[in-house]
């Protein structure tokens, strides 16, 4: 058996070290053919590589009332080298293992009401600002993109974990509300800046690392949260 390179070995054992019960596993997605109820479920999963070890990658998911297949909203950097945009729209499994890293699960809203959210989603998808550009660090990347759709659309209440590198990228702006959509937010080119709302709890980011404390527990640099996402 081949051995393991150095980078993987640390890789694997930071990975088992943060492991825990307090995150939240995503169990499978209910079947599309079997659940005529609209869904949408946001995700999240470790980063390629070394990145990885310090963020994670994230999408939206959506399913119309009686649709037979999931929609999948995503930003991928690397789509830039031959198109014109990051931006990706296409009918995938929503819990599919993002390069071998199993997604957590961070949101789901199902049920009445929710046909509209997607429509909501939809539109703020087309309208997001950054499809052409990617800067894997301060943003805006993947985690800009998820962030841009839960300010507008406040009633998923998002809680991305620290770990969402990205989420805090404003662009020209330095006030907004905080990623879910509520409260308030002040940040630099997401590179400091402090957030606090009912959703997020209250957050200070320095240099992309985000520390804060909220309804689903504490936030920390490279564990991501240490408690439980709002469901």
């Amino acid at each position: 058996m081949r051995s393991m390179t150095a980078p993987r070995t640390l890789k694997t054992l930071f990975l088992a070290a943060i492991a825990s019960p307090c995150f939240a596993v995503a169990g499978p997605a209910p079947d599309p053919l079997a659940t005529p109820e609209a869904l949408v479920r946001v995700y999240g999963a470790r980063a390629m590589g070394v990145k990885g070890w310090f963020g994670v990658h994230t999408w939206v998911a959506v399913k119309p009332t009686d649709a037979a297949s999931y929609t999948v909203y995503e930003v991928i950097g690397w789509r830039l080298r031959w198109s014109d945009s990051a931006l990706v729209i296409r009918t995938r499994q929503p819990d599919a293992p993002w390069f071998g890293a199993e997604p957590e699960l961070y949101v789901e809203k199902r049920g009445p009401g929710v046909d509209e959210l997607i429509k909501r989603i939809d539109k703020a998808v087309r309208d997001y600002p950054y499809a052409g550009q990617y800067t894997l660090w301060p943003g805006p990347n993947s985690n800009t993109f998820t962030a841009w759709i839960g300010r507008h659309v406040p009633e998923l209440e998002l809680d991305l974990p620290a770990t969402a590198i990205g989420k805090d990228y404003l662009g020209g702006s330095v006030i907004s509300t905080a990623p879910s959509g509520s409260g308030f937010q002040f940040s630099l080119a997401g590179l400091l800046g402090v957030a606090a709302s009912g959703v997020d709890g209250l957050e200070v980011n320095l240099l992309g690392l985000n520390f804060g404390v909220g309804p689903s527990g504490l936030k920390l640099p490279l564990l991501g949260r240490l408690g439980t996402p709002r469901l």
